[in-house]
């Protein structure tokens, strides 16, 4: 066999040269926001993140919203935004809350029958700040430049460190290095925005406010492992609210759901932890009287609850509670009901609170970004988690519990004006409302700055803006937070 002989001058084969982002597609657009009419422009495109040797690593796809029309010498705030998964676009708060267009929903939040359609918000944060989307590389249009750059930026620092830096070059490409600045991220973009806050306040950026939504900063809150009580403390006034809403409890006896879900958190503080304490030790008497108690408060059978040794898993209660009704509940939104093929199982077939919202959140972004904003792109988008192609990397807490509460604590320290405010539903089992009253009250912060974090309960879910009537009591908590953060 011939082999052609080496040729000793030869060049290296040279790396292919990423082509250059296309310059981003700017629109004008008016809008009527709170009651006065707004000109306001779009900007939407892809950032590149580069890397030291100035070498594209990750494009990151954004959507900014800017008010027209400024006055001489006002300065408006400027607010980042972006939803959780991790692995999820930003189109939940864009949508659904934030933005001048939200998708239609029934008023309760349920699916509506197919067309579906964006419609006029008039609850738009639009009115009090200037908004930009982010959709972190692996979600929407955002891409890592080669698979194998992918597991950079799917971690927590990664991820944290990629969207700071997006943060930066924003400022200032844009200009706005003088504007107040926000945050705002849901779900897993409350563990990546209290992140941020951290990262970015020791490289001279600094927050006026940040507002979580359905929070998540530690992890030890949610994870159902062996060992570790916590989660069935925390869950268990979301269970009680579901089953009141559900009507499991006895709704004579506890009328008011505000006061009923207060006693069952403070019991759940005292003897229910003092009773998992014990384990194994737990008197047969005490046990029994627990198991009545709980059972009066989440609709659960005392059967199910002893066999279960009084310790409630997410995915059984879903499936427990209606199952004489043959039902299951949702776990981003317990009001929301499902029907499976196999009533027997332990498991639901699905989240009936995830697919009433996934179809008219998909084609309306994707609906939107073509016709009205003029993104032309044949990238499929990448709603919720299809787009991360590897798993996710937890840092040096991959075995235990990853927590970002420190980093938010850190950033509240070195800067003392920086607001916070947290928005739960009672209705929300992937995030908890009493979770997030824990974490926030063993963040260990200063009596100084403790004030600065504001909390407000939503008679909703994870999303809990899809319900109309939450949907302006939001917008009204957030322009109220972002008025005194300046």
């Amino acid at each position: 066999m011939d082999f052609m002989p080496e040729q000793p001058n030869a060049t290296p084969e040279a790396k292919p040269t990423p082509e250059p982002e296309p310059a981003p597609v700017v629109r004008e657009h008016t809008g009527t926001f709170g009651g006065q009419t707004i000109r306001y422009r779009t900007t939407t495109g892809r950032m590149e993140i580069k890397n030291a040797k100035g070498e594209t690593e990750g494009r990151i796809f954004y959507i900014a919203y800017e008010k027209l029309d400024v006055a001489e010498g006002e300065r408006r705030p400027l607010m980042f935004s972006f939803n959780g998964g991790p692995g999820s676009a930003s189109v939940w708060l864009h949508f659904g809350a934030l933005g001048p267009k939200r998708v239609r929903m029934e008023d309760e939040g349920h699916l509506p029958p197919a067309p579906y359609e964006l419609v006029d918000n008039p609850a738009s944060w639009l009115e009090h700040t200037d908004l930009v989307f982010i959709d972190p590389v692996g979600t929407g249009y955002s891409r890592p430049e080669t698979p194998e750059l992918g597991e950079k930026f799917w971690g927590i620092q990664g991820d944290i460190e990629s969207i700071g830096e997006f943060i930066r070059l924003f400022l200032t490409k844009f200009e706005r290095w003088s504007s107040p600045l926000f945050l705002v991220g849901e779900s897993y973009g409350t563990t990546r925005a209290a992140g941020l806050a951290g990262y970015l306040v020791d490289r001279g950026i600094a927050f006026n406010g940040i507002l979580l939504v359905s929070s998540i900063l530690n992890f030890q809150t949610a994870r159902f492992n062996i060992g570790n009580d916590l989660p069935y403390i925390l869950f268990l006034p979301t269970y009680a609210a579901t089953a009141w809403y559900h009507g499991k409890v006895d709704r004579k006896r506890y009328p008011d759901l505000r006061a009923f879900l207060d006693e069952v958190g403070q019991w759940a503080n005292s003897e229910y932890v003092a009773a998992l304490a014990l384990g194994d030790q737990l008197p047969a008497k005490r046990r029994s009287a627990l198991i009545a108690r709980m059972a009066a408060y989440t609709g659960l059978s005392k059967d199910y609850l002893d066999r279960a040794d009084c310790r409630i898993e997410i995915m059984g209660f879903c499936k427990e509670l209606m199952r004489k009704e043959r039902r299951t509940v949702g776990r981003l939104d317990t009001r929301f009901l499902g029907i499976d093929l196999r009533q027997n199982a332990e498991k639901f077939e699905h989240d009936p609170s995830m697919t009433a919202i996934r179809p008219p959140y998909t084609a309306m972004a994707n609906d939107h970004y073509r016709r009205t904003l003029g993104y032309q792109t044949d990238l499929p988008y990448h709603i919720l988690g299809e787009g991360i192609e590897k798993p996710w990397n937890w840092g040096s807490a991959g075995e235990g519990h990853p927590d970002t509460s420190e980093a938010l604590r850190r950033a509240m320290s070195r800067n003392p004006h920086m607001k916070v405010f947290v928005a739960s539903g009672f209705y929300d089992l992937a995030t908890p409302f009493f979770a997030t009253e824990y974490t926030i009250a063993h963040m260990g912060l200063d009596p100084e700055i403790r004030g600065n974090i504001q909390t407000a309960e939503y008679e909703a879910g994870h999303m809990m803006y899809i319900a109309v009537r939450e949907l302006d009591k939001l917008a009204g908590d957030a322009a109220s937070f972002i008025k005194a953060s300046l």
